[in-house]
């Protein structure tokens, strides 16, 4: 469950001065949002209430916590990022008669990043609070006691998306897997987008894409979503804020964020799946560091499109499926927001490929001497 995020500033993009002046206006609400951020649980609830909170969470003590996670053991850490660590625990029944039996993933924020850290605490409570799909990943509770800020979300066996695909130890993710998880995350983008009150993701990447055992894809860590825009709006306002590789170049321009900021991560992360590559490797060739700049001209040419596929598949994998994931990602990374998918659209583009009938590439030549075998084998019999 990464969080990390990285905060433009004027030396890394040219930025106009009116997005500078919203920019500013932005930043000095959210430093007068800061003193209303709640210090106690009793204080959560009432601002759950005010923003229409269905989902019951359970607020846990600190004692409990360290119950669930064995005193936060450091064998027990599955990840970490700039908000802390991630420790995997285990709820028994023994410690409260209202709850069951159930392996957890414990979010500890860093003490020490009291006010963003804290706000992104409270943002995963209030939209997992209001929020529930198949494909977002359930929190169970959290802990606000003392400085003490801490989630707890159901366990994902599998993992983060970053970790099954970019893994030099695991195998490599087959297609059909690799389209599941494409087409789970669209859903639960969708699902966001078109909610009663729009929310915009903001994060959207592989680290934040886990995995449960049967590879169904759950977003998580809402810390930097935002409401979308309403109304009359055409978007909302914020300080830019995300991972560099996967967000939208409008958004870094102007701090403007519309749902097809998301869309466009989106796009990032379906050409990771494509490809096999990160969104910015520094290992590789200069001119191959940046995905997005290396890949982008090719996706649209059916005869160099299959030599950017994951290398790692063996082609093993439909053609026209590849050609058809392959302009969907070009689609979703046009520099034109307006002329971006929808998510609901492209949740309709990514179905038939979850279940895509062609022959893949890689056992053609197979099927076809096993089918000449046969053929030898019955002509000898007559």
């Amino acid at each position: 469950m990464g969080n990390c995020c990285y905060k433009w500033d004027s030396s890394d993009y040219r930025v106009s001065s009116n997005a500078k002046s919203e920019q500013n206006q932005v930043a000095m609400k959210e430093r007068h949002d800061d003193s209303k951020l709640p210090s106690n649980p009793e204080e959560v609830e009432d601002l759950r209430r005010d923003n229409s909170a269905a989902n019951p969470l359970i607020a846990f003590t600190y004692d409990e916590l360290k119950k669930i996670t064995g005193n936060f053991r450091p064998d027990r850490v599955l990840g970490g990022g700039g908000f802390g660590s991630v420790y995997k625990g285990f709820i028994s029944e023994e410690l409260r008669d209202d709850l069951h039996s159930l392996p957890v993933a414990v979010k500890v924020h860093d003490g020490d990043n009291s006010h963003q850290g804290h706000r992104e605490w409270l943002a995963e409570v209030i939209f997992l609070g209001q929020l529930s799909h198949p494909n977002l990943v359930k929190l169970i509770g959290y802990c606000c006691e003392n400085e003490h800020r801490v989630l707890i979300y159901e366990y994902m066996a599998r993992g983060s998306v970053e970790h099954n695909l970019f893994s030099k130890i695991l195998l490599p993710l087959p297609w059909s897997i690799r389209m599941k998880i494409a087409y789970g995350a669209a859903k639960g983008l969708a699902f966001l987008h078109e909610a009663k009150k729009p929310v915009i993701y903001r994060d959207f990447k592989t680290s934040n894409i886990l995995l449960d055992l049967d590879y169904n894809a759950k977003l998580s860590d809402f810390g930097l979503a935002k409401d979308g825009p309403v109304g009359d709006m055409s978007h909302v306002s914020t300080r830019i804020m995300g991972t560099y590789g996967y967000a939208a170049p409008e958004y870094i321009m102007t701090g403007h964020l519309t749902p097809r900021s998301d869309v466009y991560s989106f796009g990032v992360v379906l050409l990771e799946l494509l490809t096999g590559r990160k969104s910015l490797d520094k290992q590789r060739p200069a001119r191959e560091q940046n995905l997005i700049d290396w890949a982008l001209p090719l996706l649209k040419e059916k005869k160099k499109v299959l030599n950017i596929i994951d290398p790692r598949l063996e082609g093993d994998y439909p053609v026209k499926g590849a050609h058809k994931a392959a302009m969907l990602a070009y689609h979703c990374l046009n520099k034109n927001p307006k002329a971006r998918p929808l998510m609901r659209d492209i949740v309709d583009s990514l179905e038939p490929l979850t279940t895509y009938t062609e022959v893949p590439i890689g056992k053609t030549f197979t099927i076809i001497t096993e089918v000449a075998e046969t053929d030898v084998k019955r002509k000898d019999a007559e």
